[in-house]
């Protein structure tokens, strides 16, 4: 605790950690200031009723993303969902097509042209999904004061300027600020709905009796429970000692020591939950389209994959497992690993180094 409150007081002596903390905070107030910013031509009242009967939905998901600001739809309301997918889809690329891998070997040089181009596809991600929503939202109930081609133009141009702004903010706190600025501004939003979420608790406890006191201890307790065993999972990892052996370069020795190579238990992260949930949440959007909400077979089906469903919970949990095994396959290549530490003069005790190596590895990592 000394030591915490030691790093906070370095943050007022320090002037350079100062000017970035401060240059970090001020960029998050300009963010939230976005969130009382609504998009025009919408009767906010009347979508807010639309909003909560489709919670389930990807309107449900991208809200979840936005800090709450699709629900109220202001100028922030995509969030930086469009980002996180271009980025997730590049990396993925990076991997499959051949230039973009090369691209990334390239240092820094690569790595700002990778940049550039999910700049590109975040605009054009924006507008496609500002399109979507214009459409959708004029489809469905009254709501839009002014339905027309104006709304749509105007709405794809609202919205995906407020998707550029959000991805310029963050990565001006990457560069200029303290921390990650697509994370710093995904807390933002979270911290942001907390005080609602606890003057519901109070509420449904103390004034509405819906809770007794006892119950909200459950909870809270159950959260920190959660919450610590979400910790204990991503910090766990499964270390292979590896040994380097000795080399004489010129008049000096190098290498010799023993170090380990960390296979961490979630190594995919969150990437696999957002993938499976987008694809899960997008169908029951298509419940709003009239073709197909007026056909009964097509609206059961998808109907049958709502959240809480059985066929949507083991479909859930199939597609996280794909995706974890996916994206780890991408991410973590133990051919080029074990090459890597070859040609380092580095291997694993009692496994012979190249293919042996290759082969150790994977089967770790497919246990894990």
């Amino acid at each position: 605790m000394q030591k915490f409150f030691e790093a906070l007081a370095n943050v007022f002596r320090i002037p350079d950690l100062r000017n970035r903390v401060l240059f970090t905070l001020g960029l998050l107030a300009v963010y939230r200031l976005g969130a009382a910013v609504p998009i025009p031509g919408i009767d906010a009242i009347k979508f807010e009723e639309f909003f909560s009967r489709n919670q389930g939905t990807l309107f449900g998901f991208l809200d979840l993303f936005s800090g709450g600001q699709f629900r109220r739809l202001t100028v922030f309301a995509l969030g930086i969902m469009p980002y996180i997918t271009s980025s997730i889809v590049l990396q993925l690329l990076t991997i499959v097509v051949p230039t973009l891998e090369k691209l990334s070997k390239e240092g820094e040089l690569g790595r700002r042209k990778i940049t550039q181009w999910t700049r590109y596809l975040t605009v054009g991600l924006a507008m496609f999904q500002s399109l979507f929503i214009a459409t959708a939202l004029q489809s469905q109930g009254n709501f839009v004061l002014n339905p027309g081609i104006g709304f749509i133009l105007l709405t794809i141009l609202t919205l995906t300027t407020g998707t550029a702004f959000i991805m310029w903010l963050g990565e001006q706190i990457t560069e200029r600020g303290v921390g990650n600025g697509m994370s710093l501004i995904i807390f933002a939003g979270i911290v942001a709905g907390l005080p609602s979420a606890v003057a519901s608790m109070y509420t449904n406890t103390f004034v509405t009796n819906i809770w007794n006191p006892f119950q909200v201890l459950v909870i809270l307790v159950f959260m920190v429970l959660v919450v610590a065993f979400i910790v204990l999972v991503e910090r766990g990892e499964r270390r292979i000692p590896v040994q380097y052996a000795k080399r004489v370069v010129g008049r000096r020795v190098m290498g010799g020591q023993s170090t380990h190579l960390p296979l961490k238990v979630n190594a995919g992260g969150v990437i696999p939950v957002i993938f499976a949930s987008s694809l899960l949440a997008f169908p029951l959007t298509l419940l709003n389209v009239p073709v197909i909400s007026s056909s009964k077979w097509l609206s059961g089906l998808l109907s049958s994959i709502r959240s809480g469903e059985p066929l949507y919970i083991i479909l859930f949990v199939s597609l996280i497992i794909f995706f974890s095994f996916f994206y780890v396959s991408i991410i973590f290549n133990p051919n080029e690993a074990a090459d890597n530490m070859r040609k380092y003069g580095g291997f694993i005790p009692g496994i012979r180094p190249g293919k042996n190596t290759a082969e150790y590895m994977n089967r770790i990592l497919t246990r894990i």
